[in-house]
């Protein structure tokens, strides 16, 4: 498995903190980052997925650091450009970084595969790819 992956532990939290330049516990706790990381279950390297017994608890820390990012990226969204006073203030350009940083990260993520299922429903005797809970089908 390639990818950035981890745990919950203090390592991974601290290495997730410097994943998204957040040093201190001021803004993210670390029970906040351990709830991001959590969101993002992977396969451990063994090969065992988290709905198996033998499964150990393996996270994609890149999909986390993405988030996170979004979420920064999100709190300086009304941030603009503007003159005042004779001098230019370009603050949107934060905004842009934190994007480019979540794109930077959600790259990295540990690669997977998906599959997908026909599925034909009785009723209306038609096929169809995708989501079998679609609200709008």
């Amino acid at each position: 498995m390639s990818g950035f992956t981890g745990s919950t532990g203090f390592d991974d939290i601290a290495r997730l903190r410097r994943m998204v330049a957040e040093p201190t516990s001021a803004v993210y706790t670390d029970g906040d980052l351990a709830a991001a990381i959590e969101r993002y279950p992977v396969a451990d390297p063994q090969g065992y997925w988290p709905l198996e017994s033998a499964w150990t608890a393996t996270y994609d820390m890149a999909m986390a650091a993405s988030e996170i990012w979004d979420e920064k990226a999100a709190s300086v969204a009304a941030n603009f450009a503007f003159d005042a006073d004779g001098a230019s203030f370009q603050k949107q350009q934060q905004h842009e970084h934190f994007q480019a940083q979540a794109l930077k990260w959600r790259a990295r993520r540990v690669p997977g595969v998906w599959t997908t299922e026909t599925v034909r429903t009785p009723a209306t005797d038609r096929s169809w790819i995708g989501n079998i809970n679609d609200p709008y089908e």
